[in-house]
């Protein structure tokens, strides 16, 4: 699995510096991170919010906009859902949210001073 993320950030890298948009980001520094690929769609952590766009190129839509940090994207295999890791009240909990848009959804919740997640606010 991490042998294929790297193949496929190595990829990620090659076609999108090959591509029309790489000429708005030549003077840039570019800290696309953590790509996830499923179904010609690639989701990435971009300054502490997720986004999402097609391998074929174009350009990529902001998915989360929260001041917290989103990272570690996921796809969904069928390309419908990012799950990810939020930091939005100093814990980082596990979400969902849709590709097509909308709010992300906790899965998870991560109780402080303990490793035992909550699944639907079940603590053990």
């Amino acid at each position: 699995m991490l042998i294929r993320h790297g193949v496929y950030g190595a990829l990620l890298a090659g076609a999108f510096m090959a591509s029309p948009a790489a000429a708005a980001f030549e003077d840039e520094t570019l800290l696309i991170r953590q790509p996830s690929v499923a179904e010609g769609t690639v989701a990435f952590a971009y300054a502490g919010d997720l986004w999402i766009g097609s391998l074929q190129g174009g350009d990529a839509r902001r998915l989360t906009v929260h001041p917290g940090v989103e990272s570690d994207p996921f796809l969904s295999p069928d390309g419908r859902f990012v799950a990810f890791t939020g930091r939005y009240d100093g814990s980082p909990d596990v979400y969902v949210v849709p590709t097509a848009g909308g709010d992300p959804v906790r899965l998870v919740w991560i109780v402080p001073d303990t490793r035992w997640p909550c699944i639907d606010r079940m603590c053990h």
